[in-house]
């Protein structure tokens, strides 16, 4: 997620931003702050064979898209929320091997404005979209929005932690994301008062507590986009079961080993049985060979 809403900022300290919604900045601000690839950006190519293009109309009748992966034996109905740059065919590879490695039933699907939907982004919007999103996973596979595994990365993890802290979930997956928004933008933008200029929040901090289930959190400790103490900073004030995966030397965007995924593996396995969730720590290798993928 790379934050570039500095300028925006800047001119907020003349006074209007603290106007909120209706802030003249506002527009601007999300400008900055959404990075969307709108189709046919991106390599569209489906994830696996039986993928499904699937349209999904919000309350406000947007209509977004997404990619729907049903898996004959699942261990597990997800819901993945990607990042605030791309759209869906930057996960595409990750929505495979939840698929195929993992054994989920997946849908991942693209916020108003990115890929294939309609409308422009909001965190209101966004929001909406995601439950949405979630409402439709749920009545296409018999599920309750607490049996759901619900995963999301960078911006997406405040999407996802929104979703779960309201409305349950089944486990918690958490990559590469923040405590909130206001308070990365201070770590770029040190100088501004961003927590009183920002209107899109994101507050996963003031939210976690309201999920009281098992969390699964990984971020790397070379991260120049959401610092490491950041996602350190979430995830200490979780007080359900939880476990955090360091990762040395890897930036945001770098793919996830062969290690994690066993790691999160181990996690679903917890998930889908009735024995406790594994608390181990765990000291990964020096990543090789990262990719600039989004999870």
């Amino acid at each position: 997620m790379k934050l570039i809403i500095g300028a925006a900022l800047a001119v907020g300290v003349t006074g209007c931003a603290h106007m909120g919604a209706y802030s003249p900045l506002a527009p601007l601000e999300r400008k900055l702050v959404y990075q969307p690839w709108v189709y046919p950006s991106g390599d569209w190519t489906k994830p696996t064979a039986s993928t499904e293009d699937v349209w999904m109309t919000t309350p406000d009748g947007t209509k977004i898209h997404g990619w729907f992966i049903e898996h004959p034996e699942p261990r597990g109905v997800a819901l993945l929320c990607h990042g605030n740059g791309g759209n869906i065919t930057a996960v595409r590879d990750s929505v495979r091997r939840l698929n195929t490695q993992h054994q989920l039933t997946v849908l991942t699907f693209d916020y108003r404005g990115f890929g294939r939907s309609e409308g422009r982004p909001s965190e209101a919007g966004v929001m909406q979209d995601a439950r949405t999103a979630r409402d439709w996973l749920c009545e296409r596979t018999d599920t309750r929005p607490n049996e759901l595994l619900i995963m999301g990365y960078s911006l997406g993890g405040g999407v996802a932690v929104d979703l779960a802290a309201k409305d349950g979930a089944r486990g918690l997956v958490l990559w590469s994301t923040f405590s909130n928004l206001p308070e990365t933008a201070a770590y770029h933008y040190p100088l501004l008062p961003t927590n009183l200029l920002m209107t899109q929040r994101y507050d996963s901090l003031s939210k976690i507590d309201d999920y009281p289930g098992p969390l699964l959190q990984s971020h790397g400790t070379k991260d120049r986009v959401i610092p490491y103490d950041l996602a350190q900073k979430l995830y200490a004030k979780h007080q359900g079961p939880k476990r955090f995966v360091t990762i040395p030397y890897a930036d945001h965007h770098d793919a996830d080993s062969d290690m994690y995924r066993q790691i999160l593996d181990d996690f679903i396995e917890d998930l889908s049985g009735s024995g406790p969730i594994r608390l181990t720590s765990w000291a990964p290798e020096e990543p090789r060979n990262r990719s600039a993928k989004q999870r």
